[in-house]
């Protein structure tokens, strides 16, 4: 038995399913991960120069330019072969959550109800001082390529900066979120780990005690990887191949009779016939 018939064997059998995404996963939609190589303006700076926690007050127009360019990039992509049948597997299997690393809310694009942010998204926005949500323009940021510093916008309510809504290196995660993750990934019967090395907090959650809780059901993680990680002892299935190429792979040989309609970008829903 081959390793995508391993794994869909046991996706086909499973009740509940976590299925966990990185950066890798949105890669094949032209979205940069930390680990690219960064151009222009971007090239002078280290990426944690606006990516930790305390970047955002000591370089605030660094930090929200480097967020709006980012912010243009996401917002022209579109979901790719690897997120639809994601967005398939919750008219699949019972139970489907997506928990996602990912700010870039291309799930929702590929037809994902309602997916486990750690991260938040990129089209969060809030006053750096009172917290209050703030509200952007929904057209697509006219940034250069090589990004450019901008003044951040201010809050309506006390006159506050406005920060990214992401969740930085070094901040905690909101505690809705870690205890949900935590909720599904103990009672699962199957996780499916797509386009992270888990490395990065809480890109580890399943290496930092998921997989004990995993094990003490008798439930498995399948791990998409091109290279090997270091969840690579935790799963009992690697399948190393592209996100686009192996998960609609992946699908189809648990579910030979469902034939997919073609994908409309940024549609609701991801139809099965």
């Amino acid at each position: 038995m081959t390793d995508v018939q391993a794994s869909s064997a046991a996706l086909l059998s499973a009740r509940r399913v976590v299925v966990l995404t990185g950066a890798g996963a949105s890669a094949e939609s032209g979205i940069p991960t930390f680990h690219d190589a960064m151009t222009g303006l971007w090239e002078i700076y280290n990426t944690q120069a606006v990516v930790t926690a305390g970047a955002f007050p000591r370089h605030p127009t660094l930090v929200w330019g480097w967020h709006e360019c980012r912010r243009a990039k996401v917002l022209r992509a579109q979901s790719n072969p690897g997120h639809r049948p994601i967005a398939a597997l919750e008219r699949l299997v019972p139970k489907v959550t997506v928990v996602t690393e990912n700010v870039d809310h291309l799930r929702e694009h590929a037809g994902s109800a309602a997916p486990i942010r750690f991260h938040g998204g990129l089209s969060q926005r809030r006053c750096f001082f009172c917290a209050l949500p703030h509200i952007l323009a929904s057209r697509v940021p006219d940034e250069p390529e090589g990004g450019r510093r901008l003044d951040p916008p201010r809050c309506l309510y006390c006159g506050g900066l406005i920060r990214p809504g992401v969740v930085r290196f070094g901040e905690g995660l909101p505690d809705a979120v870690w205890k949900d993750a935590r909720a599904v990934a103990g009672s699962c019967d199957l996780m499916l780990v797509v386009g992270t090395s888990g490395l990065v907090y809480p890109a580890c959650y399943p290496a930092a005690g998921s997989p004990k809780l995993l094990a003490s059901n008798g439930s498995k993680i399948v791990q998409n990887s091109p290279r090997q990680t270091e969840l690579d002892v935790a799963c009992a299935e690697r399948l190393a191949s592209e996100a686009g190429v192996i998960i609609p792979t992946l699908v189809a040989a648990a579910w030979p009779s469902r034939r997919f309609d073609v994908y409309q970008p940024r549609a609701k829903a991801f139809k099965i016939k």
